[in-house]
């Protein structure tokens, strides 16, 4: 067998999983379609979720891992010795806009909106991300991030308040971490605006809301 491993090299976090789907999914259809075969992978590993884990068996024809220590895509060794079709600059022509709209099929199933989330969610703790942050990681101007998210209908100070919100319900619900810890984890440097916060997003104080909602102070 063949194992293809993605490594990220010089950052300290995984790419978008957006991005490693892409980049696994293009590599197995590139064999497909230099081929002329219906190839099928024999194992497929993603460390973070990919959502619906049965479209992406489907698509890839065997067992797809989530939560794996990689992303790696293991290929069958008789599949390694396949002919493609011709190797040509006519096939190359034939098979670039191919693939190209299969990449941005998948690529559309995530908007902007969610993968600034996802980039947002992972750089919260004791500090707030920019838009210029996001927007590089993205690799793109912060002016055209903003039109984009404005085209979704929402802004980078909206998604930020978003996952604020929902990280801070998230981790109100552990009741190993204190108040302050709960502030810090996403982004508030002190306790205060953290309160400010929360009663605008729920009209009821971090600690009232833990009180109501799990019956512990």
């Amino acid at each position: 067998m063949c194992t293809i491993e993605l490594e990220w090299l010089y950052v300290e976090q995984p790419g978008p999983p957006i991005l490693v789907g892409i980049t696994l999914a293009f590599l197995l259809e590139l064999g497909r379609r230099g081929t002329a075969q219906p190839l099928i992978a024999k194992l497929v590993e993603f460390s973070d979720s990919m959502g619906n884990v049965e479209v992406l068996e489907a698509y890839f024809g065997c067992h797809v891992k989530i939560g794996a220590n990689c992303n790696r895509l293991t290929l069958h060794r008789g599949d390694l010795d396949r002919p493609f079709v011709s190797y040509n600059a006519e096939l190359l022509e034939i098979l670039t806009p191919v693939l190209e709209q299969s990449l941005d099929e998948r690529q559309r199933s995530y908007s902007i909106t969610e993968m600034v989330k996802w980039i947002v969610k992972r750089s919260l703790t004791g500090g707030c991300p920019d838009i210029q942050t996001v927007a590089s990681e993205l690799g793109m101007s912060n002016r055209t991030l903003q039109r984009r998210l404005i085209d979704e209908g929402t802004s980078f100070k909206n998604v930020l308040t978003q996952v604020r919100h929902e990280q801070a319900i998230e981790y109100l619900t552990d009741l190993s971490l204190d108040i302050k810890e709960v502030a810090f984890m996403i982004g508030y440097e002190d306790k205060n605006s953290f309160y400010r916060a929360f009663r605008l997003w729920e009209g009821n104080t971090p600690s009232n809301w833990r009180a109501e909602h799990l019956g512990k102070n």
